[in-house]
């Protein structure tokens, strides 16, 4: 661990002043012991159905499901027709049952006829289609476009009508929360209304959002009535932590290890994973919206190949995640769709130098890096600034990998300055899904450059006819073996054995620091961290009895 000692050191450097910022119900403000002590008292008298939780970003785009909300976890204030247990298995929310034809493009769903919006208007099946077709239409993340039709023929039934089979479709029935037809428009981000556990009472834009318990909603009801989210990055979750301001906090693994009076740590396994994405193509290419795309260095298989050998998984898992994750070498680690063949031998220096010399980058000056056809085998690896673990990440591989001779600089960048330098740099994203159709977005040429999809512009035929085949299966289980072909079918496939489009890196855990005797219940396998996937499962949140 000696050489990741910096990695740590960095990331709490700032600890120290960050203490000096009380975190209040408000936001930051700064203050003296005496306002410190005045939040903790406040925090502590909160009646005992209340909540302060610091446990992910504000949702960029608001709070409207049919352009991207709850993708990553519960959507909260709204409902879905099917979601899953906490061992991910399909179960009924909204539909009380669900089919499909033998030919696979007829999906049949019948609903509750007791649900009521939190306005108190009902739910029917006619506000089931209307988000459908708001989805299809918003050219969002929500990728309805093989879906050819959705009807309402009564008031608890919806029958979708597919142009294909598509064995995904089913988590689309689990994350599109339903948004009322009678209630939706243009503001609806900012004012949702659903039929979910909570609703949204108050959001105070880069600081909070403050939830009520719906009381029209038909399931399990929560114990706690009010939840108030502070949007904090993660070191200020954990100030918030240590001042005593927050119930529940979201912490980075570079924390883990300080005790912290009053709270517990718990910790969740997650397909939750961060890898390096690199561009594909050689320079002077063009991004489908006409951006410069390409890179010299990242174009050559010997580089992405050195670069994946040379990573020490375990070494970042233990440094950076303090142990707290797992090594990754897919985008579905673990999962059903994944294929076991992709994990190979990593952590060799001396095996990567020879992937380069075969490829034909010497060290001809004696710099300690290598190079080909007057071309130094130098690139940026971009993260977004303020992640804690990207950056330690980050800085941890380039040290590795500068061992085999290659140079990788590390820059931390806004959101938007990453959206425009993705297609010419390496960038340190984060995905993990319960879905496979996210393999399928990363990978496929169809969705090159679809946001953060595909940056790397990567485009390989047969990995496109295997998820295509993946696709238009009738049922998850017959898609299986196509995604597992897709990442390697012994000739090729976008694993590292393949391609090597992508040098994954850790599936990490979600660490959270939670008020003693604070009970979250059974927690799902979590998805990557957007969307408070904690907060699946509120209902089964309690205090102990001697709690509060």
């Amino acid at each position: 661990m000696g050489r990741f000692s910096w990695g740590k050191r960095s990331v709490r450097a700032g600890l120290g002043i960050l203490l000096s910022c009380t975190v209040g119900l408000s936001g930051c403000t700064q203050g003296a012991s005496s306002s410190i002590t005045e939040s903790v008292q406040q925090a502590a008298s909160l009646p005992k159905d209340e909540l302060v939780l610091a446990v992910g970003t504000e949702p960029e785009g608001g709070f409207d499901p049919t352009t991207g909300w709850g993708q990553y976890g519960s959507p909260l204030f709204q409902s879905t027709l099917l979601k899953r247990d906490a061992k991910l298995q399909l179960v009924n929310d909204l539909a009380t049952d669900h089919s499909v034809s033998r030919d696979g493009l007829t999906w049949t769903v019948k609903l509750r006829d007791d649900v009521k919006f939190s306005d108190g208007e009902p739910l029917t099946a006619e506000d089931v289609r209307f988000t459908f077709e708001t989805a299809a239409k918003s050219g969002s993340v929500i990728d309805l476009t093989n879906m050819a039709e959705v009807k309402a023929p009564d008031a608890t039934t919806v029958v979708f009508t597919l142009k294909s089979p598509q064995s995904t479709f089913i988590s689309l029935l689990t994350t599109l929360g339903i948004v009322p037809e009678h209630a939706y428009g243009s503001d609806y981000a900012e004012h949702p209304v659903g039929s979910g556990p909570y609703k949204l009472v108050q959001w105070d834009k880069g600081q909070q959002a403050i939830v009520e318990a719906n009381e029209q909603y038909y399931g399990k009801k929560s114990a706690f009535r009010k939840l108030t989210f502070l949007y904090l990055d993660e070191d200020a979750a954990f100030a918030a932590a240590q001042a005593g301001t927050v119930d529940i906090a979201a912490i980075p693994a570079a924390f883990s290890k300080q005790q912290v009076s009053g709270m517990k740590l718990e910790s969740v396994k997650t397909v939750d994973n961060r890898g390096i994405m690199f561009p594909m193509q050689p320079a002077g290419a063009q991004s489908g919206d006409g951006l410069p795309a390409g890179n010299d260095v990242t174009s050559d298989i010997s580089i992405r190949k050195a670069v994946n050998v040379a990573i020490d998984r375990n070494a970042l898992v233990e440094g950076v995640l303090e142990g707290h994750g797992r090594p990754a070498y897919s985008v579905s680690d673990d999962l059903p769709w994944g294929n076991p063949v992709s994990v190979f031998a990593d952590a060799n220096p001396d095996e990567a130098k020879q992937i380069l010399a075969a490829g034909g980058w010497i060290d001809s000056d004696g710099d300690g890096f290598v190079e080909k056809n007057g071309v130094k085998a130098e690139f940026n690896l971009l993260y977004f600034a303020g992640d804690l673990t990207r950056q330690s990440l980050a800085l941890a591989a380039a040290d590795m990998v500068a061992q085999a001779g290659i140079k990788i600089n590390v820059e931390g960048k806004s959101r938007e300055e990453t959206k425009k330098l993705a297609y010419t740099n390496a960038v340190l994203f984060g995905w993990g899904s319960h879905d496979p159709l996210e393999t399928y977005n990363l990978y496929s040429s169809t969705h090159k450059g679809e946001g953060y999809y595909n940056t790397g512009l990567y485009n390989n035929p047969t990995v496109d006819s295997w998820m295509q085949q993946a696709l238009q299966a009738t049922t998850e289980e017959e898609a299986l073996p196509f995604w597992q072909k897709a990442e390697w079918d012994g000739s090729t496939g976008f694993s590292y054995q393949g391609d090597a489009p992508w040098a994954w890196l850790v599936n990490i855990d979600h660490l959270y620091l939670v008020k003693n005797g604070l009970n979250i219940g059974e927690q799902q396998i979590h998805p990557h961290g957007h969307g408070w996937p904690v907060t699946s499962n509120l209902e089964e949140w309690s205090w102990n009895d001697d709690s509060k």
